[in-house]
């Protein structure tokens, strides 16, 4: 055998028909680890395990038979040691000085199979990766759909404590807070356009004897009625609240002295036709108009003076800070 294909770098074996082997390269006996006079002569199925031996038989000898030819084949022989060695085989048939042969060339695969292992274990690794990486973004998706339920409970409190924080507890109706909020608001637009609206203070008359006739659960019937009536006499464009107490404020946008005068009117009338029970209550009133020298603060105050005036002058009426100055 010419001695460059003696020590090539795969493999090298003819078998006849019988599968009897007829030559062998020097490589090949080293993969087996034999002589190469110890293959001579044998049958290449001695060197096979069962598994391989029905594989030959099913597969390389009927596609040798069909084809003439045989590409790839995976297989394992068998080692002096009887250890199996995994090889690649490639195989053509040929005639010779009209004998037929079947020439095999085979390549170890020890370092292909671990590559593949080791190309297996990474591509389980990464599934299972995957497989972690889903489950953490399935609890992630889980904890974000939390927070965002989260965050509309806090939301939704956080409207219900605003909404408390502007509310009376006891009439339902706005409080003091939210009235100077929206005062100021009015006045900064005053400065910016000049829309007229004018302030009512309500004070019910003689509260303090209907407490004390009748008892406090009484007086906060009174006091829930007439902020029912106030709201439902109030417009759109009014803010009602109630100020403190048994007094009542009235925020009239767009209106100035005289509408404010004939809506306070209008609302004194229906507070005194309308029973409380089986009371009958009057309220007295005091407007002020927003002017350019008017803060908050003062206009409040002039609201209260007005009321004052109202009160001392027998009560159950409407009285505007202007008329006090045209009174002096």
């Amino acid at each position: 055998m010419d001695q460059q294909l003696d020590y090539a770098p795969c493999g090298y074996f003819s078998i006849s028909d019988k599968g009897i082997i007829q030559s062998a390269n020097q490589t090949f006996a080293t993969m087996l680890s034999y002589e190469r006079d110890e293959l001579l002569g044998k049958h290449i199925e001695l060197f096979m395990s069962m598994t391989n031996k029905l594989f030959f038989h099913t597969y390389f000898y009927p596609y040798m038979q069909l084809y003439g030819h045989v590409s790839e084949i995976y297989l394992s022989l068998q080692s002096s040691s009887h250890h199996d060695i995994p090889m690649l085989l490639n195989g053509v048939r040929q005639t010779r000085e009209g004998e037929t042969f079947m020439d095999c060339v085979v390549v170890e695969m020890r370092r292909r199979l671990e590559h593949e292992k080791d190309i297996l274990a990474t591509k389980q690794r990464l599934e299972h990766l995957v497989q972690e990486t889903n489950e953490t973004n399935r609890k992630l998706e889980l904890l974000h759909q939390e927070y965002e339920a989260k965050q509309r409970e806090l939301l939704s409190i956080n409207l219900q404590l605003e909404a408390l924080a502007l509310t009376d507890p006891l009439t339902g109706m706005k409080n003091r807070r939210y009235f100077n909020e929206s005062l100021l608001a009015h006045i900064n637009k005053f400065h910016r356009s000049g829309d007229p609206f004018s302030i009512a203070l309500i004070d019910i008359d003689r509260f303090k004897s209907i407490n004390d006739t009748y008892g406090h659960p009484v007086g906060d019937l009174v006091l829930t009625e007439l902020a029912e009536l106030l709201h439902a006499s109030s417009r759109e464009t009014d803010v009602t609240a109630r100020f403190g107490g048994e007094e009542f404020v009235m925020l009239l946008a767009g209106a100035d002295a005289i509408n404010a005068v004939h809506i306070a009117e209008r609302i004194r009338t229906v507070i005194q036709m309308t029973p409380m029970g089986n009371l009958h209550i009057t309220a007295s009133i005091g407007v002020a108009t927003m002017t350019s020298e008017d803060s908050d603060d003062k206009l409040i105050s002039k609201a209260d003076q007005a009321l004052y005036r109202s009160k001392t002058s027998g009560r159950n009426r409407v009285s505007h800070v202007m008329d006090l100055d045209s009174n002096k």
